[in-house]
């Protein structure tokens, strides 16, 4: 592991990575949701990009919240906190997500739940590659001169 430690992340910073994490979790979700339901194409991408937003602001406010009681360095979080985190995003974005998907794909709630839950896995695992990937390529961006804060 690296001695250097990064600098917290900025506002800026966050919105920066919570939208590029969006990106590709709608995608993963848009195709999820076409292979594994009968929605259409409209309905599908309408359906991940509302729980993108939704997910958005979720992120915000979780991340901050959890940066805030683990406070080390996140480059030197390890695989046990990492599943920690992912699965505490996940677990809260859930009772959100769940009466949404039931009226966007006008399904029973024991449905959406288990349409969710699908996702949710998914997406889980998406967000512990991507969050691994975003924490040791900002540490290789940034310097003492703030390069990360130039970059986003």
């Amino acid at each position: 592991m690296s001695q250097i430690q990064s600098n917290p992340m900025s506002v800026k910073e966050r919105v920066f990575h919570s939208v590029l994490f969006e990106l590709g979790a709608v995608a993963v979700s848009t195709v999820l949701v076409l292979l594994l339901s009968p929605a259409d194409t409209g309905s599908a991408v309408g359906v991940s990009i509302v729980m993108a937003l939704m997910a958005v602001v979720w992120n915000f406010v979780f991340n901050y919240g959890f940066d805030k009681i683990f406070t080390a360095p996140r480059e030197t979080r390890g695989f046990g906190l990492r599943v920690f985190h992912t699965i505490s995003f996940e677990a809260g974005l859930l009772i959100f997500t769940i009466p949404v998907i039931a009226y966007l794909l006008n399904l029973s709630l024991w449905h959406a739940f288990i349409a969710d839950v699908g996702l949710t896995l998914a997406i889980t695992l998406y967000a512990l590659i991507f969050n691994w990937i975003y924490d040791n390529a900002r540490l290789r961006f940034q310097d003492s001169a703030g390069v990360m804060d130039e970059l986003v």
